[in-house]
């Protein structure tokens, strides 16, 4: 199962996308503040298509990519004039950008069981290659120090209840979808696995990878949650030697 299907999707979508929509404005002051005020923007992990919605609206072309079809299905009902691909972000091929954008913790997931420090490095180089010079890398993830937590929500026509706990770099999180389909509510299950980091050894990958770096807390007024970095990587700087990671 590659997470997100049908229901939690949904309830994401219609729930849960004020956090793209807050972090809209400081990403698009991040991208015109390094001079792109138009280009290509690849968006990894793309979701319902909140932020590549907005990006087309500022005058961007959007190439969205995500591993769930049933995101994938709500970002081009959403966004129709961006580009979407179903696939793991992780080998996705990445045509020449301007920006590469990835929003909400998407690099944190294990959906591709190929996310691991290998993959990680990986990912950083192919996407170093695929920027034009001078071109930015914009990005959030979850970092170890996470805390257990238990919650609930529910909207007009769901509801899901929520358990995050952490264990040996992993932060394990199992949610309960409730979702009204005709006068009946349909249940289902998915427990979502992210490998958390520290953010002193991303900083440090990055920077032998060549780019030049800023490791913020928020989105321009949008403050992320503790235990969240946001990171922007310009393709500026020449390689340096390989960090030690834990």
């Amino acid at each position: 199962m590659h997470g997100y299907e049908c229901d939690l999707a949904y309830v994401h979508d219609v729930g849960f996308g004020d956090f793209a929509r807050e972090a809209a404005p400081g990403v698009l002051a991040v991208l015109r503040n390094a001079g792109i005020i138009r280009g290509l923007v690849v968006d990894l992990g793309c979701g319902s298509g909140i932020w590549a919605a907005a990006l087309i609206r500022s005058g961007y072309d959007v190439l969205g990519i995500d591993i769930s079809k049933a995101m994938i299905h709500l970002a081009r009902r959403r966004a129709p004039a961006a580009r979407f691909v179903h696939a793991s972000l992780l080998v996705a091929n990445l045509p020449p950008c301007d920006a590469v954008t990835s929003i909400g913790e998407c690099l944190n997931y294990t959906f591709d069981r190929r996310n691991t420090w290998r993959g990680l490095r990986s990912l950083f180089r192919r996407i170093y290659d695929a920027l034009q010079p001078g071109g930015v890398f914009i990005f959030d993830i979850a970092e170890a120090g996470q805390m257990p937590r238990r919650s609930y929500s529910v909207g007009k026509d769901w509801a899901i209840l929520f358990e995050a706990q952490p264990r040996r770099g992993l932060l394990i999180r199992r949610m309960t979808v409730f979702r009204r389909l005709g006068k009946l509510y349909r249940r289902s299950q998915e427990m979502h696995r992210l490998r958390l980091y520290r953010r002193e050894d991303v900083a440090a990958e990055l920077r032998y990878t060549g780019f030049n770096l800023h490791v913020l807390n928020a989105y321009g007024r949008f403050e992320l949650p503790p235990a969240h970095a946001v990171f922007v990587a310009s393709k500026t700087r020449p390689k340096r030697a390989r960090p030690r990671t834990r």
